[in-house]
């Protein structure tokens, strides 16, 4: 019989055991190993590593084992040990804070929403890798002591569950996730009732929701749910699942988790008494809707949309993670316009101010769509991609929105994603570095935080840290990756017997799953999200020539593989089916398995257990690709496409780059072709020799100095740390310090400038160029020489003050493009002329040999402006004539 009605019973711990409550709800303990080997052992049958979840575990416990725990002297002791550091990390001053006592004017506090976090198994809130590196990103500010809230949804069904039909094909499966039942807790008013939001929708209806708190480490995660009672049936679906539905219900959920989440932010700091965030992190354009909210804020305190405007973008910081415009979400104009009318929300702000944030006002932008990641854009003065790469795909692909701009001078800039190495280096690994360093000092590398060393402390990321890693003994290192991949082997074998029970197999006809996978065999990871361009099958491509590397008789290779396709993806299924197939032949399925399922449980054991880590997507559609990172952490090299992080950090003792055919005229059909050629090729004469090649003492000696170079050298790169703080100090500082200029007035100031320069600016112009020297002859000038350039610039009305005049120089191509370009400022030289134009001059050193040239163009000028193109106004010589541009020739 079926329960009528269900509810959570929570276990009363006896007095000595309390502190178990605290570190339970507090997500620390999944990446704090003293913590978690406590709850392991309070119950060492019911831990599963794959998916711990002290809450769980706690409510499992019989009163007998409470009791017999709360009488035992060595497990209070190493309690009472574990609660006072969870005390001491979550009051004690850390690198933020240290920054701050030093004199460095950081924010007061930093509002970061995205629609997914990957924190942990037991919250599962995630898809893949925006939502990993959101859970990371909060974790990592933690461990910094960066005063972060994050915000994002809460989703009754999370991400669907893949399993597999006997034919291989992805089945979706979305278990009912209880909030009781998580590491979680409402959010509740001074009089004990639960806060709310609400939103209102068209038509006179209301969008409530309450909010959950997940605290992780330091940082409080807002959760926002509209499963409750107030609502009717279609707004408590609003968050029922991630990813799910059609237009109108993803529009609901950005609403609710941009201007919801403003709405709970503000809650949570009048509840708390925390500082207001002045610095708002949009993680991709699905909370783009906080900006508008804000803007709502300052218009209720009577501040016009423009003026407004200004100051949200002041304070805010945009991060994009898509390569490829099919990535982003687009409404319907006209949706948009239901929900922000007149009966709709964002009262005080009118629609037709709304409507043009979004709008695609580049050549092939579609004038009916709101886009998400444009509206972000315009949103925000400060926006990055998530590797080097990724930052100059996005200035390219957004160029549109800055016409005239070279893509090298549009405002976006890269900040390299990296992973949280606590959460991702295998116990063993760490306790490996640990006996090097120390246990406090390990746990401050991998943080990457400041170790003191002798009273000294030494910069965050240095290698020289890590160096120590570098004693460690050739035996030592090769035990520790056999070991490791011994307990892979046991994991596979596990969750693929698990696999074909539920599809359908009988005990009888496993046997052969004993044989699965060999621990003294080279392995090979590839575990990822299953879009078409990540390419799951390439593989495939020459099936007997990848069967002939798995059945090598000296030389063999295994293959572990996971990964899950969206719901609605058939093409993305048909790949994993087609994988799985391959992996079902009795000839090759103990050298490569398909596993399904594939979450943070798995990728903890899947990361550390490889020699390799294979990524193969379609140069450069990898945004960045963190995956590689983790497994590196780990020692396992990466073999790759040079693509993401891998094309910025790519060394021969790293691994090995996959050439690519991205740069020929070649169909995809023929790309595939020649790269998984290219792989099979890397494989056979380079990877697999150098993996059983074994010196005089039975080791691959090579390979164990190319484990040790990526721990040493790549390690310090990959850092969470090191990203969160280049994001307090490029992004989120100069944010605040940015958003505390533009008091009321100044901000009513700011926009009036940039209405009065853009109404001026198509009567700007440069007129005339000419250079002053005596050293240029022929088309040719020697190197050192120095040119002196005088120009004539009409501003239309405007003041010398309001622009920029600029020389851009640098060598140039047969079609004299300049590449590799430097910018020189040219200065006022005397006031207007009759034909109201005003000459400016300056000195243009020649500093290299070849073909070399140089434009003249003029930007807008404010002290307030983060950069010269944050207006997309410019005005350059006129291409007809070629007036003011000049090419030397050497």
């Amino acid at each position: 019989m079926k329960a009528i009605r269900r509810f959570t019973v929570r276990p009363v711990l006896p007095e000595p055991l309390r502190p178990l409550h605290d570190l339970a709800r507090n997500l620390r303990w999944s990446w704090h190993t003293e913590t978690r080997e406590l709850f392991r052992s309070a119950d060492p049958e019911g831990w599963r590593p794959a998916d711990a979840d002290p809450v769980r575990l706690l409510g499992s416990l019989t009163a007998g084992r409470l009791a017999e725990l709360g009488r035992d002297e060595e497990y209070l002791g190493r309690l009472a040990e574990v609660s006072a550091d969870l005390k001491e990390y979550l009051d004690g001053p850390r690198w933020y804070q240290e920054q701050q006592a030093a004199g460095a004017e950081l924010p007061s506090a930093i509002a970061y929403f995205s629609p997914e976090f990957g924190v942990t198994a037991a919250l599962p809130q995630y898809s893949g890798g925006l939502g990993i590196l959101a859970g990371d990103h909060l974790k990592a500010a933690s461990d910094l002591g960066v005063p972060l809230i994050g915000v994002g949804l809460l989703y009754r069904h999370g991400y669907f569950r893949q399993s597999l039909s006997r034919e291989g094909w992805q089945q979706e499966h979305y278990p009912v996730l209880d909030p009781n039942e998580l590491p979680l807790d409402l959010v509740r008013e001074a009089d004990g009732t639960p806060a709310r939001v609400v939103l209102a929708l068209p038509g006179g209806r209301s969008l409530y929701a309450c909010i959950w708190l997940a605290r992780v480490g330091r940082v409080p995660l807002l959760l926002l749910d509209s499963d409750v009672e107030e609502n009717a049936p279609g707004e408590r679906d609003v968050t029922d699942r991630l990813y799910g539905g059609g237009s109108d219900h993803r529009l609901l959920q950005e609403m609710l988790l941009g201007i919801g989440g403003v709405r709970a932010v503000r809650t949570w700091c009048r509840l708390t008494r925390t500082p207001e965030p002045e610095v708002f992190h949009t993680n991709e354009g699905h909370a783009g809707f906080l900006g508008l909210e804000r803007i709502r804020e300052l218009a209720a305190e009577g501040l016009d949309f423009e003026a407004a405007l200004e100051v949200v973008r002041a304070g805010t910081v945009f991060t994009t993670h898509t390569p490829v415009p099919a990535g982003i979400d687009r409404f319907d104009r006209q949706l948009i316009a239901r929900h922000f009318g007149e009966d709709g929300e964002l009262p005080g702000v009118p629609v037709e101010k709304i409507l043009p944030l979004g709008r695609e006002t580049y050549p092939g932008g579609e004038p009916e769509l709101f886009n998400m990641a444009v509206m972000g854009l315009r949103l925000a003065q400060r926006a990055n991609g998530v590797s080097t790469l990724h930052g100059a795909v996005s200035r390219e692909m957004f160029s549109g929105l800055w016409p005239g701009f070279d893509p090298a001078d549009v405002p976006i800039t890269s900040i390299t994603n990296g992973v949280h190495a606590p959460t991702w280096v295998a116990p063993e690994v760490f306790r490996l570095g640990a006996g090097q360093v120390g246990t406090g000092r390990a746990h401050q590398v991998l943080a990457g935080g400041p170790v003191t060393d002798g009273g000294t402390e030494q910069q965050p990321g240095t290698p020289r840290r890590w160096d120590a890693v570098g004693g460690i003994g050739d035996r030592d290192i090769w035990e520790l990756r056999r070991e490791l991949r011994g307990q892979l082997v046991t994991e596979v074998r596990r969750r693929l017997y698990a696999s074909w029970r539920r599809r359908g197999a009988g005990t009888a006809e496993l046997g052969w799953i004993d044989d699965v996978l060999d621990p003294e065999i080279l392995t090979i990871g590839f575990a990822r999200r299953v879009p078409s361009y990540k390419r799951l099958t390439l593989m495939l491509r020459d099936r007997d020539r990848l069967r002939e590397l798995l059945l090598h008789p000296t030389h063999p290779i295994q293959i572990v593989v996971a990964g899950k396709a969206h719901p609605a993806d058939d093409g993305g299924k048909r790949l994993v089916q087609e994988l799985v197939r391959f992996a079902d032949d009795p000839r090759v399925r103990h050298r490569i398995v398909f596993l399904p399922d594939y979450g943070m449980g798995m990728a903890q054991k899947l990361y550390p257990g490889c020699d390799v880590w294979l990524n193969n997507p379609l140069r450069p559609l990898e945004a960045c690709g963190t995956s590689g990172m983790k497994a590196a952490l780990n020692g396992c090299l990466n073999l790759s496409v040079r693509d993401g992080w891998w094309d910025e950090w790519f060394e021969p003792d790293f691994g090995w780059e996959i050439p690519t055919a991205d740069g020929s005229a070649v169909d995809e059909d023929r790309r595939d072709e020649l790269e998984s050629n290219a792989l099979y090729a890397l494989i056979e004469d380079r990877v697999a020799p150098r993996f059983y090649d074994r010196g005089a003492e039975g080791l691959p000696d090579r390979w164990i100095e190319m484990v040790r170079s990526t721990l040493v050298n790549l390690g310090p790169k990959v850092l969470a740390g090191r990203m969160v703080r280049e994001y307090v100090e490029r992004l989120y500082a100069p944010a605040a310090l940015s958003r505390r200029a533009l008091g009321p007035a100044v901000a009513r100031d700011l926009a009036e400038w940039k209405a009065k320069v853009r109404a001026a600016w198509r009567e700007v112009s440069v007129d005339h160029v000419e250079s002053v020297t005596d050293t240029v002859a022929g088309g040719s000038a020697e190197l050192g020489a120095t040119l002196s350039l005088r120009v004539r610039i009409a501003l239309g009305g405007l003041e010398p003050d309001d622009v920029e005049v600029q020389v851009v120089a640098g060598r140039v191509d047969s079609a004299d493009a300049i590449a590799d370009a430097q910018v020189f400022p040219l200065k006022p030289a005397g006031g207007q002329d009759l034909e109201d134009r005003w000459l400016y001059e300056g000195p243009l050193a020649l500093d290299r040999t070849g073909p070399y040239g140089y434009t003249v163009r003029v930007l807008p000028s404010h002290e307030l402006l983060a950069s010269g193109a944050e207006l997309g106004l410019l005005a350059v010589p006129n291409e007809a004539t070629g007036e003011g541009a000049g090419v030397l020739m050497r």
